[in-house]
């Protein structure tokens, strides 16, 4: 489907300020962009209303939100009745971590990407202001690769796909900064774990905590309106 001379990759969007940056870095390395957002019934979906904000910033070549009710296996206080967690980050993998998730959302990266003729896979994970997610380190991502091109016709063909992680080894505050580098609109982009009724970042989720303390440490104005502070 690429076109001679074309660099095609499939984005993984979600909305938030990482994939925001991971878009902006590949738009900037000259890739043309398909994004997939899932939707996946999450408690926070207005993330999926920045999802199509980022996507139309980002002139990507077709967005598609793709439902897939992961509500019906629960198991985390993003899918289920339980509470987000509000007293900071800890040591521990957080309630908020959804089973398998960049396991079940890349295989589906993977799909795509093989219809369409992108042999990039671009996902912003960052394994070092993060939330303990198992599936955000480097062994899983390597590993995932592995499995793409032991799984794929491409990849078995010899026409290998890649896995990128531009923000594997940034910080918080390097995200924001790039995000300003990038002349991207941070504010367009969500964080919140938990929003209010009104449509604000609670301000105390981990994920409100990370996003307060990146800008911060970046020397950055935060656009985000917080319902409280940590």
């Amino acid at each position: 489907m690429a076109d001679k001379g074309d660099k095609y990759a499939v984005l993984l969007l979600s909305g938030g300020l990482d994939s925001m940056v991971t878009g902006g870095l590949a738009r900037e390395a000259g890739y043309r962009l398909f994004a997939l957002t899932i939707d996946y019934n999450q408690r926070h979906r207005i993330e999926l209303d920045a999802a199509a904000r980022v996507a139309a910033a980002l002139d990507v070549e077709r967005h598609i939100v793709l439902p897939l009710d992961l509500s019906q296996f629960g198991g985390s206080a993003l899918t289920a009745d339980i509470d987000v967690p509000k007293e900071g980050v800890g040591d521990d993998i957080p309630i908020t971590y959804v089973p398998a998730r960049n396991t079940i959302f890349l295989s589906l990266c993977l799909g795509w990407a093989e219809v369409v003729d992108a042999r990039d896979i671009f996902i912003g994970v960052n394994a070092l202001d993060y939330s303990g997610y198992p599936d955000c380190r480097p062994d899983f991502i390597e590993s995932f690769e592995t499995m793409a091109n032991l799984a794929t016709k491409a990849g078995v063909e010899g026409d290998r796909f890649s896995i990128q992680t531009p923000l594997i080894d940034m910080s918080k505050a390097d995200i924001a900064a790039e995000a300003n580098r990038l002349g991207l609109d941070a504010g367009m982009s969500w964080s919140c774990y938990d929003p209010t009724p009104e449509g604000l970042h609670c301000g105390l989720c981990d994920s409100c905590r990370l996003r307060t303390k990146g800008f911060a440490e970046a020397g950055l104005v935060d656009p985000t309106t917080y319902a409280a502070q940590p």
